[in-house]
């Protein structure tokens, strides 16, 4: 089910292959290019297994593998299996560049590449190339390329769906000062364009902070967004900022509700010192917890648990299969227009314009360009007792003004 890419340093340097060098064929009717042979289709995973996210792409890694596995025992697709190739660029976009020429020749697609700064160095090479890719990123920007099928809402829509939650709550209301700390890059500008646009409507007080993926100690940015009397905080931010943001929240007395996009939660700070400090926060995302108590996720973490996967549960393992889900979607539609190559995945990702995933992602519509595949989110709160440290606190919902947003590529 799965092929793991070694880059050595000879590999490095020498491979350039480009997928123009290939011809699609045909065989039994159905056209097949690059990344497919008469029994295989092979996808790409350029995943984070080193870096600073690598709890959530090495769940969401799992997942896809979960997925490769089911979908081969039901017999695949067009008479073929699918393989993944799988390449660690420990959230570093040299080391990115420098792989990519070694995986593209090989496969018909990503099926996963983790990362905005990976996605910045990557997007006119996969435009170039067509290959159609679902970023583990979910930044609106990236929908300028119409080979990126972002699984999911985007970064923007997720922090103005939650902050509409936080004020149907009654955390916060019109007029209240709110701050908002992200990460230099468009992971963070995502995040604070939603915020902003959400703060407009209600003449929320918004303070922006940025700062970049290398701070950890965020006591004195806490301590100034004390001073301004914010009523919430937003996070864009990394796992490891989160605790040092939550911890500070408890220790400077603020107390107040802690938002966060759905990359700025991991588990793991049930182990940090920020662990007695979470209970403020709440994560939005479009992709249900581990434990959601639903039919689907319930199947799913069953066959994760099953699998003996090393690493605990964590929310990327259903995403990860929700993700895998929708490419078995578009590759049976592809297999139906009898066209496996290049053209015909991105011919056939831009028809689909309905991809169930049992719930354990929204309904996704990729049919309308530069446009969120969908505004819905679940929203849910850290819990160390649950499965995967999350339980979710409200369903699928979609906010007013997330409907009326207009992401920054929408025709």
């Amino acid at each position: 089910m799965k092929r793991v890419l070694v880059a050595s340093l000879l590999l490095l340097t020498a491979c350039s292959t480009k997928a123009g060098t290939a011809t699609d064929t045909s065989s039994g009717g159905v056209k097949s290019g690059v990344g497919v042979t008469d029994t295989e289709i092979t996808l790409g995973v350029m995943t984070d297994q080193t870096g600073p996210f690598k709890s959530l792409a090495t769940a969401i890694t799992h997942g896809n593998e979960l997925w490769a596995k089911d979908f081969n025992a039901a017999g695949g697709v067009c008479g073929r299996q699918v393989e993944l190739e799988i390449v660690d660029h420990g959230y570093k976009a040299d080391t990115a560049k420098t792989l990519y020429p070694q995986i593209e020749p090989k496969v018909l697609g990503f099926v996963q590449l983790v990362g905005s700064p990976i996605m910045a160095a990557l997007g006119k090479n996969l435009e170039t190339d067509k290959l159609t890719t679902t970023p583990a990123s979910w930044s609106s920007e990236l929908l300028s390329n119409p080979y990126v099928m972002i699984v999911g809402t985007t970064y923007d829509v997720e922090m103005i769906d939650g902050l509409s939650y936080l004020q149907k709550q009654g955390m916060i209301a019109d007029g209240d000062a709110v701050g908002h700390i992200y990460v230099d890059g468009e992971y963070g500008a995502n995040g604070l364009r939603g915020s902003k646009y959400y703060a407009q409507q209600h003449g929320l007080k918004l303070s922006e902070v940025k700062i970049t993926s290398t701070d950890t100690d965020l006591t004195n940015v806490v301590t100034g967004l004390k001073g301004q009397g914010v009523k919430a905080i937003l996070l864009t931010t990394t796992p490891t900022q989160t605790g040092s943001v939550a911890a500070a929240n408890k220790a400077l007395g603020l107390n107040v509700p802690i938002l966060g996009n759905n990359p700025s939660f991991d588990p793991v700070l049930h182990q940090s010192p920020a662990a007695g400090a979470l209970d403020k926060m709440y994560v939005v995302a479009s992709t249900v917890p581990f434990s959601a108590d639903i039919p689907k996720a319930k199947e799913i973490a069953a066959k994760y648990i099953a699998a003996g996967f090393k690493e605990p549960p964590h929310a990327g393992v259903p995403y990860g299969y929700a993700v895998a889900e929708v490419w078995g979607t578009v590759l049976k539609k592809a297999c139906e227009n009898k066209d496996l190559t290049r053209d015909g995945i991105h011919a056939a990702m831009q028809q689909t314009t309905s991809a169930d995933t049992g719930d354990l992602v929204a309904s996704l519509d990729f049919g309308k360009a530069g446009a969120p595949a969908t505004r819905q989110v679940y929203v849910a709160q850290p819990d160390a007792s649950a499965p995967g440290g999350q339980k979710y606190v409200q369903q699928l919902f979609e906010a007013d003004q997330a409907k009326t947003y207009k992401a920054p590529h929408e025709k």
